[in-house]
């Protein structure tokens, strides 16, 4: 198989949460050794993003940060969840990471991160494996 869904389930209203070890799962399953591997969060409050995850405490400053630069106002929204939605347009709702004997080629801090903006919740996250193909 090469696509296929995961599910994410948030604990905070906030969050960033390391991903990287169930996509890293993800490729045991595809056929071929190198490729692409495509990740897409169809949910217009949550996001996706690669930083650093050696120190937990860069996720809790980017969130801090985010909190900042998006304050709560009087948004016209009246869900009242417009900063997540502004949150997602930061960090995007896709990722491509290149896979090199099946594992995901990232640099030596960098982890997968889902990025929860109006939890907590479950969540859906769509993947798609593009093996390489000869030029």
């Amino acid at each position: 198989m090469n696509k296929g869904s995961l599910k994410i389930k948030t604990s905070s209203q906030r969050e960033l949460q390391d991903i990287t070890t169930q996509i890293a799962a993800v490729l045991s399953q595809c056929s071929t050794v190198s490729g692409v591997l495509y990740l897409f969060n169809p949910h217009t409050t949550a996001g996706l993003t690669i930083n650093e995850g050696a120190d937990h405490d860069v996720q809790k400053d980017i969130i801090t940060a985010l909190s900042h630069i998006v304050p709560q106002l009087r948004y016209r929204h009246a869900e009242g969840n417009s900063p997540a939605h502004i949150m997602t347009l930061m960090t995007g709702s896709s990722l491509m990471v290149q896979v090199e004997g099946r594992e995901l080629v990232l640099g030596t801090w960098q982890r997968i991160f889902f990025c929860e903006y109006d939890g907590p919740r479950t969540r859906s996250l769509h993947w798609k494996y593009i093996p390489d193909t000869a030029c």
